[in-house]
């Protein structure tokens, strides 16, 4: 599922409903945004097969950047944004960047941090079962785009079986360049980036690189297949079945998704829509409590709500309320909290929001017949087959925006001595 641009302050501020924490606080130091280009294959002069398709190896790198500075509480760029950006501007992940190229693409983003570099795959001349594929070096490098400065290049050199330490310790680099305070102490960084088998690496990178949705599920069920605990491989299954509207599947994809992984918000949020649409509200209720302490959207809430309201619970209203809140623009929220209190014979209070709701979106019609019903004082009437038509209408929100969220939280923790923003 696509994440959203970058937004402005105003906008950001529509999309919450408070601030809670994420990750340890920043110690007062700014976090900026950042974005992780695909590193380009600098092996792709050797005539070796293996060293020419290794091009997953520079995804690889950049997706385990990603993840590594998302856990530490920095906001990143996901890969369509990057796709994006690449398309916006004629540019090929293999292609060499110059540093003008690379300040375009920050530019194109809205990205105060660009990490980029290379890889070189050494791979073993004749390889013996049991013992090593080659040898790999990543270099890379941070430009700050908002100080006009680069880093020096650092680089890291291992087994190519030992690709997630290597990993860690350029993402550890790298966050120790960006965000110093975030930075703690190498070995315990390395243990928050989960090893992975490098077979259960390479399908997975294969399958976000294919186009094809089929090969792209054979390539993450065979990732799961080899490293059962490895999540990322279990999120896109989830969000194949997903959008195949196979909502038990999905649901029992994204269930095994843990706390500690960094995709555990969406997952749960994209897991509460599954089970919602396969009729299990006492299990997305479940599913989205889960998260809405850490990540109070407005969508949060009002999905909840929903749930909620299909159980016929009393808290139902409260959340819709909390939704509100956070976006009074939305009309849907009116809607739902127009049609909870409806449903409880709050008639007045229901008919000031689908006038709300009115105001906003004048062609709905299913506002103004229950705005109708409420000017007569009319309840719902469960036993009557007429009011059939009226059940299960609270309305749903599929769009997960936690990467704004995080950019408010950003803002809103880094104010100057004097309380303003820098």
């Amino acid at each position: 599922m696509r994440r959203i641009p970058l937004l402005l302050p105003s906008a950001l501020a529509l999309t919450f409903c408070g601030v809670a924490s994420l990750e340890p606080a920043a110690s007062g130091e700014p976090v900026d945004s950042c974005a992780i280009l695909p590193f380009r294959n600098g092996s792709r002069k050797q005539v070796s097969a293996a060293a020419s398709n290794a091009d997953w190896l520079g995804v690889s790198v950049s997706e385990t950047l990603r993840d590594a500075l998302d856990l530490r509480g920095l906001v990143t760029f996901g890969r369509d944004d990057l796709q994006e950006a690449y398309q916006r501007l004629r540019l090929s992940p293999h292609s060499i960047l110059t540093q003008a190229s690379v300040m375009k693409i920050g530019e194109a983003l809205d990205a105060e941090q660009i990490i980029y570099g290379e890889f070189v795959l050494h791979p073993a001349e004749a390889p013996v079962p049991g013992e090593s594929r080659g040898s790999l070096t990543i270099s890379a490098r941070v430009l700050d785009r908002k100080r006009l400065r680069e880093s020096a290049v650092f680089s890291e050199s291992g087994a190519i079986e030992d690709l997630t330490a290597i990993e860690a310790h350029v993402a550890w680099r790298a966050l120790s360049v960006i965000a110093p305070s975030l930075a703690p102490p190498e070995a315990e960084f390395k243990s928050i980036v989960p090893a992975v088998r490098l077979d259960a690496e390479e399908n997975y990178i294969r399958g976000l690189m294919s186009a094809d949705v089929q090969q792209r599920e054979k390539f993450f069920l065979q990732a799961a297949h080899l490293d059962a605990r490895f999540a990322h491989p279990a999120f896109e299954l989830g969000v194949i079945h997903y959008q195949r509207k196979e909502y038990r599947d999905s649901a029992t994809w994204l269930q095994k998704i843990g706390p500690e992984d960094v995709e555990y918000h969406h997952a749960a949020f994209l897991q509460g829509l599954a089970l919602f649409e396969a009729g299990d509200f006492a299990g997305a209720q479940r599913a989205w409590q889960s998260i809405v302490v850490a990540v109070p959207l407005s969508q949060v809430y009002n999905n909840l709500a929903a749930a909620e309201s299909r159980r016929n619970l009393p808290q139902a209203a409260d959340d819709f309320r909390k939704a509100l809140q956070a976006d009074s623009s939305d009309p849907d929220y009116h809607f739902n909290l127009g049609y909870a209190l409806w449903r409880t014979g709050e008639f007045a209070a229901a008919a000031e929001s689908f006038r709300a709701d009115l105001e906003r979106n004048p062609d709905d019609s299913v506002a103004t017949v229950l705005l109708g019903r409420c000017l007569k004082r009319q309840p719902f009437r469960a036993g009557d087959a007429n009011d059939a038509r009226l059940q299960a209408l609270e309305r749903i929100k599929t769009a997960y925006e936690e990467r704004a969220y995080r950019q408010l939280k950003s803002l809103l923790e880094t104010k100057s001595p004097d309380g303003s923003h820098p």
